[in-house]
Protein backbone atom coordinates (compact mmCIF):
# COMPACT_ATOMS: atom_id res chain seq x y z
CA UNK A 1 0.00 0.00 0.00
CA UNK A 2 1.38 3.32 -1.16
CA UNK A 3 2.71 5.77 1.77
CA UNK A 4 1.15 8.97 2.15
CA UNK A 5 3.22 12.13 2.57
CA UNK A 6 2.32 14.30 4.90
CA UNK A 7 2.03 17.43 2.99
CA UNK A 8 -1.72 16.49 2.38
CA UNK A 9 -2.68 17.69 5.88
CA UNK A 10 -1.61 21.55 4.94
CA UNK A 11 -4.40 23.22 3.47
CA UNK A 12 -3.78 24.86 -0.07
CA UNK A 13 -2.15 27.92 -0.95
CA UNK A 14 -2.42 30.40 -3.76
CA UNK A 15 1.14 32.36 -4.96
CA UNK A 16 0.72 35.83 -5.36
CA UNK A 17 1.82 35.86 -8.93
CA UNK A 18 1.06 32.75 -10.81
CA UNK A 19 3.65 33.37 -13.41
CA UNK A 20 6.71 33.82 -11.00
CA UNK A 21 8.93 30.98 -10.19
CA UNK A 22 8.73 29.00 -6.88
CA UNK A 23 11.72 30.50 -5.35
CA UNK A 24 12.02 34.02 -4.52
CA UNK A 25 10.05 37.37 -4.13
CA UNK A 26 6.84 37.34 -6.41
CA UNK A 27 7.32 38.94 -9.93
CA UNK A 28 7.01 42.34 -10.36
CA UNK A 29 5.42 44.12 -13.84
CA UNK A 30 7.60 47.21 -12.68
CA UNK A 31 11.09 46.44 -15.13
CA UNK A 32 8.31 46.38 -17.88
CA UNK A 33 6.53 49.92 -17.03
CA UNK A 34 10.07 51.69 -16.96
CA UNK A 35 10.89 50.34 -20.56
CA UNK A 36 7.56 51.25 -21.16
CA UNK A 37 7.84 54.68 -20.25
CA UNK A 38 11.38 55.10 -22.17
CA UNK A 39 9.91 53.58 -25.42
CA UNK A 40 9.15 56.62 -28.01
CA UNK A 41 5.41 56.99 -29.46
CA UNK A 42 5.76 54.96 -32.07
CA UNK A 43 7.23 52.46 -30.20
CA UNK A 44 4.38 52.20 -27.93
CA UNK A 45 1.92 52.15 -30.58
CA UNK A 46 3.25 49.03 -32.45
CA UNK A 47 3.79 47.14 -28.91
CA UNK A 48 -0.36 48.68 -28.38
CA UNK A 49 -1.61 47.23 -31.55
CA UNK A 50 0.58 44.80 -33.18
CA UNK A 51 0.39 44.58 -36.84
CA UNK A 52 -2.22 46.61 -37.05
CA UNK A 53 0.25 49.69 -36.69
CA UNK A 54 1.96 48.59 -39.87
CA UNK A 55 -1.78 48.34 -42.12
CA UNK A 56 -3.13 51.50 -40.69
CA UNK A 57 -0.78 53.48 -42.66
CA UNK A 58 -1.64 51.68 -45.61
CA UNK A 59 -4.99 52.06 -45.38
CA UNK A 60 -4.54 56.19 -44.48
CA UNK A 61 -2.99 56.28 -47.83
CA UNK A 62 -5.28 54.18 -49.85
CA UNK A 63 -8.20 55.89 -48.54
CA UNK A 64 -6.75 59.66 -49.28
CA UNK A 65 -6.30 58.22 -52.70
CA UNK A 66 -10.48 57.38 -53.47
CA UNK A 67 -10.92 61.01 -51.83
CA UNK A 68 -8.58 62.56 -54.26
CA UNK A 69 -10.01 60.62 -57.37
CA UNK A 70 -13.56 61.28 -55.46
CA UNK A 71 -13.06 64.97 -55.66
CA UNK A 72 -11.16 65.76 -59.07
CA UNK A 73 -12.68 63.19 -61.09
CA UNK A 74 -9.51 61.68 -62.24
CA UNK A 75 -10.60 57.79 -61.16
CA UNK A 76 -11.58 56.17 -64.71
CA UNK A 77 -15.26 56.52 -65.37
CA UNK A 78 -17.71 53.87 -64.67
CA UNK A 79 -19.07 52.31 -67.68
CA UNK A 80 -22.55 52.74 -68.67
CA UNK A 81 -24.44 50.81 -71.06
CA UNK A 82 -24.08 51.99 -74.47
CA UNK A 83 -27.73 51.64 -74.99
CA UNK A 84 -27.61 54.72 -73.58
CA UNK A 85 -25.24 56.56 -76.36
CA UNK A 86 -22.56 56.86 -73.80
CA UNK A 87 -19.65 57.63 -76.14
CA UNK A 88 -17.34 54.97 -76.67
CA UNK A 89 -13.58 54.24 -75.55
CA UNK A 90 -10.44 57.29 -74.56
CA UNK A 91 -9.82 59.82 -77.30
CA UNK A 92 -6.53 61.21 -78.66
CA UNK A 93 -5.93 64.22 -76.98
CA UNK A 94 -3.74 66.71 -78.86
CA UNK A 95 -2.77 63.86 -81.74
CA UNK A 96 -1.36 65.22 -85.04
CA UNK A 97 -1.92 64.63 -88.42
CA UNK A 98 -3.53 65.86 -92.29
CA UNK A 99 -6.06 63.30 -92.25
CA UNK A 100 -10.00 64.71 -92.45
CA UNK A 101 -12.01 63.26 -90.52
CA UNK A 102 -15.60 62.49 -90.25
CA UNK A 103 -16.37 62.19 -94.34
CA UNK A 104 -16.89 59.36 -96.22
CA UNK A 105 -13.51 57.58 -96.70
CA UNK A 106 -12.12 58.25 -99.84
CA UNK A 107 -11.49 55.55 -102.55
CA UNK A 108 -14.94 53.33 -101.16
CA UNK A 109 -15.79 51.79 -103.97
CA UNK A 110 -18.73 49.54 -102.66
CA UNK A 111 -20.98 52.32 -102.59
CA UNK A 112 -24.36 52.61 -103.96
CA UNK A 113 -25.40 55.80 -105.39
CA UNK A 114 -28.96 55.05 -104.81
CA UNK A 115 -28.74 54.33 -101.24
CA UNK A 116 -31.36 57.20 -99.91
CA UNK A 117 -30.35 57.30 -96.68
CA UNK A 118 -27.52 59.56 -97.09
CA UNK A 119 -28.90 61.77 -99.22
CA UNK A 120 -29.91 66.00 -98.59
CA UNK A 121 -33.58 66.25 -97.76
CA UNK A 122 -35.96 68.56 -99.37
CA UNK A 123 -36.25 71.47 -97.28
CA UNK A 124 -35.13 75.35 -96.91
CA UNK A 125 -32.67 77.28 -98.98
CA UNK A 126 -28.88 77.85 -98.65
CA UNK A 127 -25.95 79.35 -100.27
CA UNK A 128 -24.14 76.70 -103.04
CA UNK A 129 -21.24 78.52 -102.68
CA UNK A 130 -19.04 81.12 -100.85
CA UNK A 131 -15.82 82.58 -100.90
CA UNK A 132 -13.54 80.44 -99.34
CA UNK A 133 -13.09 83.08 -96.08
CA UNK A 134 -14.10 83.41 -93.02
CA UNK A 135 -14.82 86.22 -90.81
CA UNK A 136 -14.96 85.43 -86.98
CA UNK A 137 -18.20 86.46 -85.07
CA UNK A 138 -17.57 88.61 -82.35
CA UNK A 139 -18.22 87.25 -78.55
CA UNK A 140 -16.13 85.45 -76.10
CA UNK A 141 -17.49 83.01 -73.11
CA UNK A 142 -15.54 82.04 -69.89
CA UNK A 143 -14.08 78.65 -69.52
CA UNK A 144 -16.72 75.95 -69.25
CA UNK A 145 -15.95 72.27 -67.99
CA UNK A 146 -12.99 71.30 -66.11
CA UNK A 147 -9.97 70.39 -68.38
CA UNK A 148 -7.91 67.91 -66.13
CA UNK A 149 -6.14 67.15 -69.48
CA UNK A 150 -6.86 70.08 -71.74
CA UNK A 151 -8.86 73.01 -71.93
CA UNK A 152 -9.74 74.01 -76.37
CA UNK A 153 -10.22 77.44 -77.31
CA UNK A 154 -11.82 78.07 -80.63
CA UNK A 155 -13.59 80.70 -82.73
CA UNK A 156 -17.15 80.73 -83.99
CA UNK A 157 -16.44 81.80 -87.82
CA UNK A 158 -19.20 81.93 -91.05
CA UNK A 159 -17.82 81.79 -94.22
CA UNK A 160 -18.05 84.88 -96.52
CA UNK A 161 -20.96 85.11 -99.41
CA UNK A 162 -22.61 82.35 -96.81
CA UNK A 163 -26.55 84.16 -95.91
CA UNK A 164 -27.44 83.14 -92.17
CA UNK A 165 -30.29 85.25 -91.80
CA UNK A 166 -32.89 82.48 -92.69
CA UNK A 167 -31.39 80.72 -89.18
CA UNK A 168 -31.07 83.94 -86.93
CA UNK A 169 -28.27 85.32 -88.58
CA UNK A 170 -24.44 84.89 -87.66
CA UNK A 171 -25.05 85.63 -83.63
CA UNK A 172 -28.07 82.69 -84.16
CA UNK A 173 -25.11 80.10 -85.12
CA UNK A 174 -22.67 81.23 -82.60
CA UNK A 175 -24.87 81.23 -79.90
CA UNK A 176 -26.13 77.50 -80.92
CA UNK A 177 -22.55 76.23 -80.46
CA UNK A 178 -21.88 77.98 -77.52
CA UNK A 179 -25.08 76.68 -75.51
CA UNK A 180 -24.27 72.86 -77.20
CA UNK A 181 -20.64 72.53 -76.33
CA UNK A 182 -21.78 74.21 -72.71
CA UNK A 183 -24.52 71.47 -71.95
CA UNK A 184 -23.73 69.08 -69.78
CA UNK A 185 -24.70 66.64 -71.67
CA UNK A 186 -21.69 67.74 -74.21
CA UNK A 187 -18.31 66.87 -73.71
CA UNK A 188 -17.67 68.71 -70.26
CA UNK A 189 -19.30 66.10 -68.93
CA UNK A 190 -16.07 64.48 -69.42
CA UNK A 191 -13.69 66.56 -66.42
CA UNK A 192 -11.00 66.06 -69.02
CA UNK A 193 -12.20 67.78 -71.23
CA UNK A 194 -12.82 72.37 -71.47
CA UNK A 195 -13.89 74.97 -74.03
CA UNK A 196 -13.39 78.52 -73.85
CA UNK A 197 -14.34 80.58 -76.98
CA UNK A 198 -12.08 83.37 -78.16
CA UNK A 199 -12.69 85.92 -80.89
CA UNK A 200 -8.86 87.65 -80.82
CA UNK A 201 -6.42 86.58 -83.36
CA UNK A 202 -3.55 87.41 -81.14
CA UNK A 203 -0.35 87.57 -82.86
CA UNK A 204 1.45 84.27 -82.61
CA UNK A 205 -2.36 82.65 -80.81
CA UNK A 206 -4.19 80.37 -82.73
CA UNK A 207 -7.30 78.50 -81.43
CA UNK A 208 -7.07 75.18 -81.40
CA UNK A 209 -9.89 74.74 -83.83
CA UNK A 210 -12.40 77.04 -85.71
CA UNK A 211 -16.19 75.86 -86.02
CA UNK A 212 -17.12 77.33 -89.29
CA UNK A 213 -20.12 77.52 -90.57
CA UNK A 214 -19.25 76.90 -94.32
CA UNK A 215 -21.18 76.55 -98.02
CA UNK A 216 -21.45 73.26 -99.34
CA UNK A 217 -18.70 73.68 -102.95
CA UNK A 218 -16.17 74.63 -99.96
CA UNK A 219 -16.97 71.87 -97.86
CA UNK A 220 -16.50 69.46 -101.10
CA UNK A 221 -13.12 70.83 -101.07
CA UNK A 222 -12.27 71.20 -97.45
CA UNK A 223 -13.55 67.33 -96.57
CA UNK A 224 -13.96 65.78 -99.95
CA UNK A 225 -16.54 64.29 -102.41
CA UNK A 226 -15.56 61.06 -104.57
CA UNK A 227 -18.95 60.01 -102.38
CA UNK A 228 -21.17 62.26 -103.87
CA UNK A 229 -23.44 63.16 -100.57
CA UNK A 230 -23.24 66.80 -98.71
CA UNK A 231 -21.05 66.12 -95.29
CA UNK A 232 -19.53 68.01 -92.89
CA UNK A 233 -16.06 66.82 -91.49
CA UNK A 234 -13.05 68.36 -89.39
CA UNK A 235 -9.73 69.24 -91.40
CA UNK A 236 -7.09 69.80 -89.03
CA UNK A 237 -4.40 71.22 -91.28
CA UNK A 238 -7.02 72.94 -94.19
CA UNK A 239 -5.44 75.99 -96.08
CA UNK A 240 -2.06 77.38 -96.76
CA UNK A 241 -1.99 78.63 -92.72
CA UNK A 242 -2.67 74.69 -92.33
CA UNK A 243 -5.75 76.11 -89.81
CA UNK A 244 -7.74 73.33 -87.71
CA UNK A 245 -11.71 73.66 -89.04
CA UNK A 246 -14.43 71.87 -88.03
CA UNK A 247 -16.16 72.88 -91.02
CA UNK A 248 -20.35 72.69 -90.58
CA UNK A 249 -21.83 72.07 -94.27
CA UNK A 250 -24.68 74.55 -94.50
CA UNK A 251 -26.84 72.20 -96.61
CA UNK A 252 -27.54 70.24 -93.95
CA UNK A 253 -27.86 72.82 -91.41
CA UNK A 254 -30.41 73.60 -93.19
CA UNK A 255 -31.82 70.58 -93.68
CA UNK A 256 -30.61 67.64 -91.64
CA UNK A 257 -30.57 64.00 -92.71
CA UNK A 258 -33.04 61.64 -93.43
CA UNK A 259 -31.68 59.13 -91.19
CA UNK A 260 -31.76 61.69 -87.83
CA UNK A 261 -35.54 61.12 -87.17
CA UNK A 262 -35.25 64.17 -84.23
CA UNK A 263 -35.61 67.73 -85.23
CA UNK A 264 -33.54 70.25 -86.37
CA UNK A 265 -32.56 71.94 -84.04
CA UNK A 266 -31.27 68.04 -82.22
CA UNK A 267 -29.47 67.91 -85.41
CA UNK A 268 -27.68 70.63 -85.15
CA UNK A 269 -26.34 69.85 -81.87
CA UNK A 270 -25.64 66.24 -83.36
CA UNK A 271 -23.49 67.93 -86.08
CA UNK A 272 -21.21 70.35 -83.55
CA UNK A 273 -21.02 67.71 -81.07
CA UNK A 274 -19.65 64.99 -83.24
CA UNK A 275 -17.08 67.26 -85.16
CA UNK A 276 -16.21 68.63 -82.33
CA UNK A 277 -15.79 65.35 -80.89
CA UNK A 278 -13.29 64.78 -84.03
CA UNK A 279 -11.61 67.76 -82.82
CA UNK A 280 -10.72 67.21 -79.43
CA UNK A 281 -9.83 63.53 -80.66
CA UNK A 282 -12.18 60.68 -81.15
CA UNK A 283 -10.78 59.89 -84.53
CA UNK A 284 -13.06 57.13 -85.40
CA UNK A 285 -16.65 56.14 -85.63
CA UNK A 286 -18.77 54.06 -83.76
CA UNK A 287 -21.31 51.59 -85.09
CA UNK A 288 -24.80 51.21 -83.12
CA UNK A 289 -23.90 48.80 -80.31
CA UNK A 290 -27.11 47.71 -78.79
CA UNK A 291 -30.45 47.20 -81.39
CA UNK A 292 -32.96 49.78 -80.42
CA UNK A 293 -30.89 52.09 -78.00
CA UNK A 294 -29.59 55.23 -78.70
CA UNK A 295 -26.92 55.70 -81.68
CA UNK A 296 -23.33 56.75 -80.21
CA UNK A 297 -22.64 60.54 -80.88
CA UNK A 298 -19.05 59.26 -82.86
CA UNK A 299 -21.97 57.24 -85.08
CA UNK A 300 -22.51 58.88 -88.78
CA UNK A 301 -26.15 59.54 -88.13
CA UNK A 302 -26.06 62.02 -91.53
CA UNK A 303 -25.64 59.04 -93.61
CA UNK A 304 -27.60 56.32 -91.39
CA UNK A 305 -28.40 54.83 -87.70
CA UNK A 306 -28.52 51.23 -89.17
CA UNK A 307 -25.55 49.01 -89.08
CA UNK A 308 -26.24 47.59 -91.91
CA UNK A 309 -26.08 50.98 -94.48
CA UNK A 310 -23.25 52.70 -92.00
CA UNK A 311 -21.33 49.89 -92.85
CA UNK A 312 -20.93 50.64 -97.07
CA UNK A 313 -19.73 54.32 -95.84
CA UNK A 314 -17.66 53.27 -93.26
CA UNK A 315 -16.40 49.40 -93.54
CA UNK A 316 -13.14 49.23 -91.45
CA UNK A 317 -15.32 50.54 -88.24
CA UNK A 318 -18.57 49.63 -88.67
CA UNK A 319 -19.57 46.01 -89.90
CA UNK A 320 -23.14 44.91 -91.10
CA UNK A 321 -25.04 43.14 -88.24
CA UNK A 322 -28.76 44.06 -88.06
CA UNK A 323 -28.55 46.39 -85.36
CA UNK A 324 -30.19 49.46 -85.43
CA UNK A 325 -29.88 52.61 -83.43
CA UNK A 326 -32.48 55.95 -82.78
CA UNK A 327 -31.06 59.22 -83.09
CA UNK A 328 -28.86 60.99 -80.43
CA UNK A 329 -27.38 64.45 -80.36
CA UNK A 330 -25.16 63.62 -76.93
CA UNK A 331 -22.07 62.36 -76.04
CA UNK A 332 -23.54 61.72 -72.26
CA UNK A 333 -26.99 62.12 -72.90
CA UNK A 334 -28.20 60.71 -69.21
CA UNK A 335 -25.88 63.28 -67.77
Amino acid sequence: MPVLRNEWREPLRALRDPLAGEQGRPRSNRDQRRRWRKQTWLGRFVSTYGWRAYALPVLIVVTGIVLYQTITGTAAPASEPTAHGKVEGPPTIGSSGTSIIGAPPRGLTEFDANLPTGILPEGGAFSEAGAKTWHIVPGTTPKVGEGTAKTFTYTVEIEDGVDTGSFGGDEGFARMVTETLSNPKSWIHNPQFAFQRVDATDEGAKPDFRVSLTSPMTVREGCGYEIPLESSCYNPAYGPDAQPRVFINESRWVRGAVPFQGDIGSYRQYLINHEVGHAIGYQHHEPCDENGGLAPVMMQQTFSTADDDASKFDPEYVKADGKTCRFNPWPYPIA
